[in-house]
């Protein structure tokens, strides 16, 4: 018996196979072969094409099938990027591309319906404002595009997407919706009240289903077409945030997970319902939250981050991207110390943030000299930048009590980089641990415990072990904290 686990990014599609008995992961893939793209029609738009994932999805399988007995896939698991908007007819084609989580254009909506129902009144319901969420995003393509809205069956989030196409059955979790500003927390039901402001039917939102148990079989037409065996069910399904932490056996209050893919994330779990009143931090449903224990996540998004570094990459390769891999910008980082000698990075070029309450903020690079700085400045000024991000967010959430002394965190993307996790322990002020594992196999072993092989959370995690642990040095804190000050002090913000 094996389960799968799919972790849909905004880059590529990582799969992976658990032997639960083993509790090891046997096979990994990732398709496509390239850095998925994604469409930018205008300023501050960001567009995937839902089709495109599907397609991934089953190269996917199909490449696990090489490796693995497709038939003993019991059970699915599946992790998504956050807050993206896919909408499908009856059939569960897609009617547009989906709006993306880094998409910035229906904030402006997001505004005006925290402004209408009042700011404390939508704060003790959602635990924020609706801002850039999924919910506005909805509405945007009601306001500005009604022909295609009219086609539209079902609002679903990536990964429910994904599901569907897997069961032929639309379905929605429980932190899905509160990932979408579409959860009350006070009722612990549907915000009905965020839907009727935005002039939006209850109709198109799918069954709400948990995070862990039976949700749907596999269609038997997808199983005969993928070799999967038309009992395999879906027994999971995260946003790749909580399904990260749930990876990285994140689940209990005071516990943190970050992570610095194409974005760079820290989330805390908490058992309170927290919220900013500035809304520069974000509260959802923590995967393990149940109507007797209440687990939430706190998190803090910074969206220039592994995609700066791609960004990097390519700009460094010119016309041969071949020749320059993100191990060789490691090592240029590791050429020059801290500081980058003066040279600042400011990685908020992917939308609008955020931790500035979804305005727009300096980005680029300050301070360059044509006769001291080199690609290696650069690449450690854009490690140095991140972090900084990812710090500012940090100080916020500590502001409201979700804070710890050790964060987890893959060892993958950004912190494969040990430049990356010298930055990040002595500007957070943090002892960093690093795990051997993925979203993917995060997904996995959440679809073995939602299937009821395993008892527990606490058993389908018996395997998970530390491979490193970096501690902060007390030199190169006070080094760190003194660029980051002056680094903070030339942030400049305005609305869109």
């Amino acid at each position: 018996m094996f389960f799968l686990g799919i972790d849909l990014g905004s880059s590529s599609i990582k799969l992976s196979a658990l032997d639960p008995e083993k509790g090891i992961t046997v096979c990994a893939v990732t398709v496509p072969d390239f850095e998925m793209l994604i469409e930018a029609p205008k300023f501050g738009w960001a567009e995937q094409d839902p089709e495109f994932w599907w397609q991934y999805v089953k190269d996917g399988i199909q490449k696990l099938g090489v490796e693995v007995d497709l038939k003993k896939i019991a059970g699915i698991g599946i992790a998504y990027q956050m807050h993206g908007l896919v909408l499908t007819d009856e059939n569960f084609n897609s009617v547009r591309s989906s709006i993306i989580w880094c998409d910035s254009r229906a904030a402006s909506i997001g505004d005006e319906t925290y402004d209408k129902i009042g700011h404390e009144n939508c704060q003790k319901q959602i635990l924020g404002s609706p801002g850039n969420f999924t919910a506005s995003k909805l509405k945007w393509v009601k306001e500005n595009q009604p022909h295609v809205f009219e086609k539209a069956a079902y609002m679903m989030l990536p990964g429910d997407f994904i599901a569907a196409k897997l069961s032929r059955v639309a379905q929605i979790s429980t932190s899905g919706l509160s990932e979408a500003a579409l959860w009350n927390f006070q009722k612990g039901a549907l915000a009905t009240e965020i839907l009727q402001e935005m002039g939006l039917s209850e109709k198109m939102i799918p069954e709400i289903v948990p995070n862990f148990g039976y949700q749907a079989t596999i269609h038997p037409e997808v199983a005969q077409e993928l070799g999967l065996d038309p009992n395999t069910k879906i027994t999971y399904r995260a946003g790749d945030q909580p399904n990260n932490a749930l990876s990285l056996n994140v689940l209990k209050p005071g516990e943190i997970a970050t992570t610095a893919g194409t974005s760079a994330v820290v989330y805390a779990v908490s058992n309170h319902d927290v919220y900013d009143k500035e809304n520069r931090i974000n509260t959802f449903l923590h995967v393990n939250n149940s109507e007797t224990e209440k687990h939430n996540g706190v998190m803090l998004c910074i969206n220039g981050s592994g995609i700066l570094y791609q960004w990097l990459r390519k700009i460094m390769s010119v016309s041969r991207p071949d020749l320059i891999g993100y191990e060789t910008l490691n090592a240029e980082a590791a050429k020059v110390g801290a500081g980058s000698e003066g040279l600042r990075f400011y990685p908020f070029g992917n939308g609008v943030e955020r931790i500035f309450n979804n305005k727009k903020a300096t980005s680029g690079i300050q301070n360059l000299n044509f006769n001291i700085h080199q690609s290696s400045h650069l690449v450690r000024s854009a490690c140095e930048g991140i972090v900084f991000a990812m710090n500012y967010g940090f100080d916020v959430m500590k502001s409201v009590g979700a804070s710890g002394e050790i964060v987890r965190a893959g060892n993958a993307n950004l912190f494969l980089s040990p430049v990356f996790r010298e930055i990040f322990t002595n500007t957070t002020q943090t002892t960093l641990e690093l795990y051997n594992t993925s979203g993917a196999e995060g997904a996995a072993r959440g679809a073995a415990f939602g299937y009821g092989f395993y008892s527990s959370l606490d058993e389908a995690f018996q395997g998970l072990k530390c491979i490193e642990r970096v501690e902060p040095d007390k030199m190169l804190t006070e080094q760190y904290q003194e660029i980051y000050q002056e680094w903070k002090n030339h942030i400049k913000t305005e609305q869109l």
